[in-house]
């Protein structure tokens, strides 16, 4: 258990770093699919998702708050018809074949698609840091803290292996594609990264609160 202890000393790090951020409430999820009861046959790594729900609620704030003030400075909002236009970055989505969402939820399948994703997640992250300079160090902390939550959620699953890695030549390549971007293009691309990453968030905070309390039950 060893490991647990270790996850979580390093938890306590992250968020020590991210709470200089008041944070903000999910938004409602009505309309969404919600997470359904499944019978689960591990509590080992139990102890590592109050961290992680901590955490993933906190990087869906801060993530929230600059995307807000994307609009506000740059008035390149969720509205802007350029966002039905540029987007063709291929984020990463939760969706329902990740088996977090109503049909089937499956501890495997989620946990996998969900640490996958925030290491895809990196790349364009930095890419927001090397762009938006006068946040630069409000992104450091989501980076920072996104690295962190994929590496505590690939410790939860069965087979760490299984967790579908980044390729980094693949994403040096994106990197350098991303930053060739002409200005304009590139304030575009920064709201929808925090955007998207904002409703990756959302919905793996609700995973992992879910996860926790079916678990808490079959203690």
């Amino acid at each position: 258990m060893n490991y647990l202890r270790g996850y979580s000393l390093l938890a306590a790090a992250a968020l020590t770093l991210l709470v200089g951020t008041k944070a903000v409430p999910l938004p409602d999820s009505s309309g969404e699919e919600e997470l359904v009861d499944d019978p689960l046959d591990s509590l080992a790594r139990s102890p590592l998702l109050p961290d992680c729900e901590s955490l993933a609620w906190l990087l869906h704030s801060k993530a929230a708050k600059l995307k807000d003030e994307m609009c506000e400075k740059f008035t390149v909002c969720d509205s802007s018809m350029e966002m039905l236009t540029q987007n063709n970055l291929n984020l990463p989505k939760i969706t329902e074949k990740d088996g977090c969402l109503l049909s089937g939820f499956n501890e495997e399948k989620c946990l996998r698609g969900i640490s996958s994703g925030l290491f895809t997640f990196q790349t364009y992250l930095e890419y927001v840091r090397e762009t938006f300079i006068s946040e630069k160090q409000k992104v450091e902390s989501i980076c920072y803290g996104t690295k962190h939550l994929a590496n505590t959620v690939r410790q939860m699953v069965k087979n760490p292996d299984a967790v579908i890695m980044p390729d980094p030549a693949t994403q040096s390549t994106l990197f350098a594609k991303l930053k060739s971007n002409k200005k304009w293009i590139e304030k575009i691309s920064t709201h929808l990264i925090l955007r998207d990453f904002t409703s990756f968030m959302e919905k793996t905070v609700r995973a992992v609160r879910y996860l926790k309390n079916i678990r808490n039950l079959s203690v």
